[in-house]
């Protein structure tokens, strides 16, 4: 089957879901809501998994679902629906309807003010169609998974690499007048293998990710780096317990900054839930530590035009000098805290750090010797304390260079005196996916093994 239809299909929706969006605005208003909003997408495209030289699984998915969300003063009643035909859509309204008329009065509940509404935005270059069918995209996979196992004999067995390609088209409109649409794509391209030395077994995986498929690695990269990253576990050991200095590598580094960014989100503040509660205009991290948003990247796939709430996105700071600048608000978390929306409805978008001139190997001779952590384990993060536990596997650094590998060890802390003790942020950016960082080196942390 060749999907070229699945990108005409999209792009022709378009006018077909706007057009929806308003028939949902004029059915609620009519039924009496003072206020309405809506979002509808459908997405279309498909996912090749390869293992082992063979075909595993090959699907089809064109979802679509629309979300409707009713305001009768400031009661409120939400309903969803994946079957777009009239007759879904007008019961899922009629319930969204009758559920506002019996919930209790939010006095924050509502629309973001009419005057905040998006009045324009750009084009983010989001929407790139790869013309690839099913049996290409299978010899693609399968290159890829040949490349990871032929790279070395220890490679010895294999959970396939798998490619997905996706087209979506996403509306959002509300009552205020404002209706936004653009449409986006998705491509991937993944492996990952199984590496055995005598009775030891390590497996690892690469992917890459990008709106635009001219923009993936190649499978040869994506399969033998798959392959490297798995042989490079081998002869891992555990390590003795102590505090030493800890750098994240890329890929896992993200994590720390969507705790951070977690902490400083409105729904966790008027909560009380977060260590940060009340920070604004307070040092976080040191002086050189520089976080912002940046959503107007062309074809980023973070971007986006406008937030949730039909606000515009714009270039924010979070930190500057390493004080807190700005919260992460949507308009009915910001009301909660007597506060503006920052336009954050939905989350960040394309969350950024200034790093250092220093690459990794940089980063390991300044620091000497301490711990290189590339794999996390476990969810052990309390944001209301801040305090910080995660198993992890990587690498023991001695006189600047890579000496062996680690697993089994738990490391502890705080997120407050993380942040604070951060040293150096390292220039080898992971781009693949909304928040893009470097490595991140931290004076010190517990570590606990033997």
């Amino acid at each position: 089957m060749h999907t070229a239809a699945h990108s005409l299909s999209i792009v022709e929706k378009a006018n077909t879901l706007k057009t929806l969006a308003q028939d949902i605005l004029q059915q609620a208003k009519a039924l009496g809501a003072s206020e309405v909003e809506t979002s509808l997408q459908i997405t279309a495209g498909f996912d090749v998994k390869i293992r082992l030289g063979e075909v595993d699984t090959v699907s089809f998915n064109r979802d679509q679902e629309v979300a409707i969300e009713v305001y009768y003063g400031k009661r409120k009643g939400a309903a969803s629906s994946s079957d777009l035909s009239p007759e879904s859509i007008a019961a899922a309204v009629k319930m969204a309807c009758e559920i506002a008329q019996v919930t209790q009065e939010d006095p924050y509940s509502g629309l973001a003010d009419a005057e905040d509404m998006a009045t324009h935005y750009p084009d983010l270059d989001l929407y790139h169609h790869w013309d690839l069918d099913v049996p290409q995209a299978i010899l693609l996979a399968t290159a890829c998974e040949d490349y990871a196992r032929a790279y070395d004999k220890k490679i010895t067995n294999s959970e396939g690499a798998s490619l997905a390609s996706h087209d979506a088209f996403s509306v959002y409109a509300n009552s205020h007048g404002f209706i936004g649409a653009y449409p986006s794509s998705h491509h991937g391209l993944s492996c990952g293998v199984i590496a055995q030395q005598g009775q030891e077994m390590q497996r690892d995986y690469w992917y890459t990710n990008a709106c635009d498929a001219q923009k993936l690695q190649n499978g040869k990269e994506v399969g033998e780096l798959a392959a490297q990253r798995t042989l490079e576990k081998l002869g891992s050991r555990r390590m003795s317990t102590g505090e030493v200095p800890v750098i994240f590598a890329a890929e896992v580094a993200s994590s720390l900054l969507s705790n951070f960014i977690a902490a400083i989100s409105g729904g966790n503040l008027y909560r009380h839930a977060s260590f940060l509660c009340d920070h604004l205009n307070k040092k976080i991290f040191p002086k050189f530590v520089h976080i912002y948003e940046a959503p107007h990247i062309p074809g980023a796939l973070g971007s986006s035009p406008f937030d949730a709430d039909g606000l515009a996105t714009s270039a924010k700071d979070f930190i500057t000098e390493g004080i807190l600048r700005s919260y992460v608000l949507s308009t009915y978390s910001a009301r909660r805290l007597h506060l503006k929306s920052t336009g954050n409805a939905g989350g960040v978008h394309n969350l950024m750090i200034d790093t250092s001139p220093l690459g990794l190997t940089e980063l390991f001779k300044e620091m000497g010797r301490g711990l290189y952590v590339t794999d996390l384990m476990g969810q052990g993060v309390n944001l209301i304390t801040g305090d910080y536990s995660r198993g992890v596997a990587g690498f023991w650094i001695e006189h600047g260079e890579i000496q062996f590998p680690i697993h089994e060890v738990t490391i502890a802390g705080n997120l407050r005196e993380m942040f604070a003790s951060l040293v150096a942020i390292g220039n080898d950016i992971d781009k693949r996916g909304n928040i893009l960082t470097g490595s991140i080196w931290l004076d010190k942390m517990m570590v606990a093994g033997e």
